[in-house]
């Protein structure tokens, strides 16, 4: 969806309210598609005293597997963003100026952007997730398992034998 701007920046009309669904389920991410359900953007377009302005909250479920235990979950993500649009930059390019040269915003290129760009690093079922066993694979947040805690070398297994008389 692109939005014509030329009102806001003229001053025309001093704010404009954002209420935006966008499906992002065909995204794919390390092999899943994680974002099932469609990405939320809500917020206004303001201007004052010749600042155009974004605020707005962008919300997201990303459903993936735990990255320690495998376990299938569900997290609620939101994003704030505050940025100030511009028709053109002199000079450096910056994270807090949001260019739209012809006062156009495709919204969907950018909930799309500020949705991958804050996408988790790392996804897990909650923060204090012990994963899995090396060696029997029993998901240790149920408990412990029954692998031995020291691994003896195959090569020093003699040795071993040695210790236990």
């Amino acid at each position: 969806m692109i939005i014509d701007l030329k009102s806001v920046f003229t001053g025309k009309n001093p704010s404009l309210q954002l209420d935006y669904l966008l499906d992002l389920s065909d995204f794919e991410y390390a092999g899943q598609f994680p974002l099932k359900k469609p990405v939320a953007l809500s917020g206004e377009i303001s201007n004052k005293a010749s600042l155009v302005r974004l605020l707005a909250q962008v919300e997201f479920v990303f459903e993936s597997p735990c990255d320690r235990c495998g376990k299938e979950t569900v997290t609620k993500h939101t994003i704030s963003v505050d940025k100030a649009l511009a028709t053109s930059i002199e000079g450096e390019d910056s994270d807090t100026i949001l260019l739209v040269p012809d006062m156009k915003l495709d919204l969907d290129d950018f909930i799309y952007t500020e949705t991958v760009v804050n996408l988790p690093m790392k996804h897990l079922c909650k923060s204090d997730c012990k994963g899995v066993c090396s060696k029997c694979g029993k998901d240790l947040n149920e408990g412990k398992c029954d692998c031995p805690e020291k691994e003896i070398d195959p090569r020093l297994a003699v040795l071993a034998q040695l210790l236990d008389n």
